[in-house]
């Protein structure tokens, strides 16, 4: 790996859309067989408590390596959680100070709970009482960014109006999982420990989730497209319910609202599986619905099970239909350009519903030194991946990169060759970048005409300012701008006719983009094509407006570029690949550097690794009202 992957924290857009009415857990297990198969909270044990029973799944290397982790956590302190600090975001945007301190408390009690329970001395229980108490001492579990679920605001949380969002469901499940592992342990000082952590999680979690309707919930509403974040919060949801609560008929009820919910998420997914956040939230989406799958399988001795169903196989697959080259993926919206998906986990998903694609992407990707075990969220993930570690160390099988493969829900094509991708899609999606249209190219494996992707999440990322930031907006997309209009924001804002077409030697994807822009373009239609061949791609724009308008075509690249030749753009990629785009004498060729100096930006020059960004502007020479232009993309001057 070249490098460590920073998973970065966000809030939740909200896009009503149809949605199918699957309901595939409801089927699979409806309230009155859930009464029969779930589990009591005594019988329920997914994970090794012992140091005898750790030593029979995890190899001596990984138990070291989580016994000096521990060792580590007990050198440092649980600090409080400034008022000040909460207030940075309301004040100035920032969250990075107060995340720093509160999650860095909950990685310290997780590291110190998985060294005693693993190595049974006692030498950590002290530790891992100040870290529950000073958590449990906390005003709020969330992230200062997400107080405006309160009725308050932002600001300071409002203790009398505790709310559930990605955080305070973490939060929860470490502490039930410090329940888990050590409960008898922190019984032998005080059983005043454990009724504490449910007291504080019945006050904060399952008292607010029995009533809630919030913001990611779309407020109830059961027709609604839900995002990532319902997953990611019910897998948190239910490793606390099923690991603390006792009462079996709330325990029913309460895991209940969690398979309702995680199908409502399902429901909202194309039937191709695909995730329009991109490859980035894979992650955060569908991995947290293994999650959820996980634990609802375990709680149920295997009875609860719709691994075979073909949205979850199609859900699975999208991450290696993504993948371009080495750490590489496509991506759209908000996503990120490398990306790192925990190889253990996308091994387990192929075993489970069958995918030996996916089975083998896994262990190849656990080969080439993946992040394998998440050392910060998705606690029971974590855990499933550490039992099936000695499964996955001897697995072979090999991995054979895309030919091609086509996500109709997304409008995502892929090809070999010349590497491109290119979507339609809408600009209401979650995590929406203004982008109907976009494309990339990469060769060798290396980037060429690039997404830029997002940048560092602030207070403007996801408020009305969102689109005055550059990286989301079509203008900074490889787009035209017609008559200085770049494309709007919301769902009506989308490409139509689109058609994709492959045969043996190409792969061609069409789609009219004119809805995406507002009236001010004046467009009548755009029709772009995007053809892929083993040698080169061809790019096809044909437009007709109402009147003469201005046309600008942006591509963005981290590769150096010579554009000192009329109708030639040549790019030198990272390993001194030459790639060539030829374009029309009617177009005027300039470049700029982007320069990268907002607190946004720098979460791009993370993303790119600090290479220059540059944008290169063909414009138009004349007005038009109709017009047919061609780039050539290929290898070599």
């Amino acid at each position: 790996m070249r490098w460590k992957c920073i998973i970065i924290l966000f809030l939740p857009i909200l896009v009503s859309a149809q949605i199918t009415p699957r309901n595939l857990l409801q089927k699979n297990c409806p309230p009155g067989r859930l009464h029969q198969v779930l589990l009591s909270q005594n019988s329920f044990h997914p994970f090794p408590q012992t140091p005898q029973q750790w030593k029979t799944v995890l190899p001596d290397s990984m138990i070291q390596v989580l016994v000096k982790n521990g060792e580590a956590a007990l050198k440092e302190e649980f600090p409080n959680v400034p008022a000040s600090v909460t207030l940075d975001f309301s004040r100035n945007g920032n969250r990075t100070r107060y995340e720093n301190i509160v999650f860095a408390k909950r990685n310290r009690l997780w590291n110190l709970v998985l060294a005693e329970s693993i190595e049974g001395k006692k030498r950590f229980i002290d530790a891992i009482i100040n870290g529950i108490w000073s958590i449990s001492e906390e005003s709020f579990w969330g992230a200062s960014a997400h107080l405006f679920l309160q009725k308050a605001g932002t600001g300071l949380p409002d203790v009398e109006d505790p709310v559930v969002d990605l955080f305070a469901a973490e939060t929860a499940a470490t502490l039930a999982f410090a329940d888990y592992f050590v409960g008898p342990q922190l019984d032998s000082i005080s059983p005043l420990i454990r009724r504490r952590i449910y007291h504080e999680v019945n006050h904060r979690i399952f008292i607010p989730m029995q009533t809630a309707k919030y913001e990611w919930m779309h407020y109830g509403d059961t027709s609604a497209k839900l995002n990532n974040w319902t997953p990611w919060i019910m897998s948190n949801y239910l490793s606390t319910v099923l690991l603390l609560e006792k009462d079996q008929d709330r325990r029913e009820e309460y895991v209940s609202k969690a398979i309702k919910l995680t199908d409502q998420y399902i429901n909202g997914i194309g039937d191709d599986g695909g995730c329009e956040e991109g490859p980035h939230y894979w992650t955060f989406g569908t991995g947290c619905v293994l999650d959820v799958l996980d634990l609802l399988g375990s709680a149920s001795n295997g009875s609860i099970d719709i691994y075979q169903q073909a949205i979850i196989r199609n859900m699975g697959a999208y991450i290696y239909r993504t993948h371009i080259s080495g750490n590489y993926y496509v991506d759209v919206a908000d996503s990120h350009p490398e990306v790192y998906p925990e190889a253990i986990m996308v091994w387990r998903f192929g075993k489970l519903v069958k995918d030996e694609t996916l089975t083998s992407f896994g262990s190849w990707l656990f080969r080439n030194g993946a992040n394998n075990i998440n050392p910060s969220f998705h606690r029971s993930r974590a855990l499933y991946d550490m039992v099936h570690l000695a499964s996955v160390i001897p697995a072979a099988g090999v991995f054979h990169e895309n030919i091609s493969s086509w996500l109709p829900d997304v409008q995502l094509r892929l090809s070999n060759g010349l590497f491109v991708a290119a979507h339609g899609g809408n600009n209401g999606e979650s995590h929406n970048h203004n982008d109907v249209g976009d494309f990339i190219v990469y060769a060798s494996g290396d980037p060429v005409i690039i997404d830029v992707g997002s940048g560092t999440y602030t207070a403007k990322t996801f408020s009305k300012d969102r689109y005055t930031i550059w990286f989301n907006t079509s203008a900074y997309h490889n787009l035209p701008i017609l008559n200085g209009v770049q494309q709007s924001d919301g769902p009506k804002f989308a490409a139509r006719n689109v058609l994709y077409k492959k045969d043996s030697n190409t792969a061609m994807l069409e789609m009219d983009i004119a809805p995406a822009y507002s009236a001010g373009a004046g467009l009548g239609t755009w029709k772009r094509t995007i053809t892929a061949g083993k040698e080169k791609v061809i790019i096809n724009d044909n437009f007709q407006a109402k009147a003469a308008i201005t046309v600008a075509q942006t591509f963005m690249t981290v590769c150096e570029a010579d554009i000192s030749t009329s109708g030639l753009i040549v790019f030198t990629t990272a390993h001194g690949k030459k790639v060539s785009l030829k374009y029309g004498k009617e177009w005027q060729a300039t470049k700029e550097l982007v320069p990268l100096i907002t607190e946004e930006d720098q979460g791009i020059k993370a993303t790119w690794r600090n290479q220059p960004i540059t944008r290169i502007l063909l414009t138009l020479k004349s007005s038009a009202s109709q017009g047919k232009y061609q780039y050539i993309i290929a290898s070599g001057n």
